[in-house]
């Protein structure tokens, strides 16, 4: 059973500030024992797409810096270039965005660095050997770095039915290449809710979404699975084969997150924050009204144990009114399948622990 620290948000004086609280989970946590004296150190965060601001901010990721170079390691921010158009496709832009939301040397006192190069090309395999994937294709600087602390934004996600650790280890840490591995979803459109508002052709990558007649069409051939079009359409007019393609997709992810710290046994530190707890990915550029109110930060040295405290603390908490929950919004009710019906959140937990990747069975411990 692992051990996952929580501080929990609100504070009555300077010593219960959010600054605070992490470098208490830090050392709780055992953040020492996992990075040394003059590693490098990636941590990887995702740095916002433009037009979302509930991703982690950029002064609560400095303090998480801070906490790294006590140890005497050489933090750097990192994340890899996305598949999708939008303001993080290729390191120029994906470092501007980074720099427009805070994350630059005045802020976090340290470099960033996009970890799969210019264009999401640079990439080193990593051995996993799943049901999918022997080798898998993981951002060259993150394989390079001595360490890792993987800072990650717990919310909904469209497939996955929610994003934290996993996921940003998985998809996070891909190269180009590993996304779009990991990206083998095909969006159905369903003709009955379809308004034919041409939002999808606009999100649309790789052009391959058309208007036919009175009709939406998609090129499945050279349609990448991003499921931008998804996240965009108004009507949710577009699903997927969840038996399969949801499946397949949860499981592709976890085999690249083993991937991710395949080589970075006892070098590897967690920090999830659980507040804009959003329905949406931190890639969409926009965020919803939260479906829970804020709870805490936690740490731990086990991603599955982390992901596993979470989920269970948002489904323990009270939904926000007018939030995307349909209804049920009870402590003690399933939030993120209400939210995305026909995910499968929990097989990220099973799955991962068949993997190796922690067990999800933890003691949540109080600082």
């Amino acid at each position: 059973m692992e051990e996952v620290y929580i501080a929990r948000f609100g504070a009555l004086s300077k010593e219960r500030n959010t600054e605070n609280k992490i470098k208490v989970l830090c050392t709780a946590g055992g953040l020492e024992n996992m990075v040394s004296a003059g590693d490098l150190t990636a941590v990887k965060v995702h740095f916002g797409e433009l037009g979302n601001d509930a991703f982690v901010n950029a002064v609560q990721i400095a303090s998480i810096v801070d906490e790294i170079k006590k140890t005497g390691a050489k933090p750097f921010l990192t994340d890899a270039n996305t598949l999708y158009l939008g303001g993080r496709r290729n390191s120029v832009d994906h470092l501007t965005t980074a720099a427009k939301h805070g994350f630059c040397y005045p802020v976090v006192d340290c470099p960033v660095i996009i970890a799969d190069g210019l264009k999401g090309q640079n990439y080193k395999e990593q051995a996993v050997y799943g049901k999918h994937f022997e080798n898998v294709k993981i951002a060259s600087d993150i394989v390079a770095a001595d360490s890792l602390v993987v800072v990650s934004h717990f919310k909904g996600h469209e497939v996955a039915g929610f994003g934290g650790a996993l996921k940003n280890l998985g998809m996070g840490c891909a190269a180009n290449e590993g996304k779009r591995e990991q990206h083998t979803t095909r969006p159905l459109i369903l003709e009955d809710k379809c308004i034919t508002c041409g939002a999808c052709i606009n999100a649309c990558p790789e052009f391959c979404i058309n208007l036919a007649g009175k009709s939406i069409e998609i090129d499945t051939d050279h349609c990448i699975g991003c499921l931008m079009c998804m996240n965009t359409c108004p009507q949710r007019a577009i699903d997927l084969d969840w038996q399969d393609d949801g499946v397949v997709f949860i499981e592709r992810m976890v085999e690249y997150a083993a991937g991710a710290v395949a080589n970075k046994t006892g070098k590897a530190f967690y920090i999830n924050f659980l507040n804009n707890i959003t329905p949406h990915c931190d890639c969409t550029p926009w965020n919803d009204v939260p479906i829970v109110p804020d709870i805490g930060i936690l740490a731990s040295r086990d991603p599955v144990a982390l992901d596993k405290a979470c989920y269970d603390l948002v489904n323990g908490t009270e939904g926000v009114i007018g939030s995307l929950l349909p209804d049920h919004h009870h402590a003690g009710e399933e939030k993120f399948t209400r939210v995305w019906p026909g995910t499968n959140p929990k097989l990220q937990f099973s799955y991962a622990e068949e993997m190796s990747l922690g067990k999800a069975e933890y003691k949540l411990i109080e600082v």
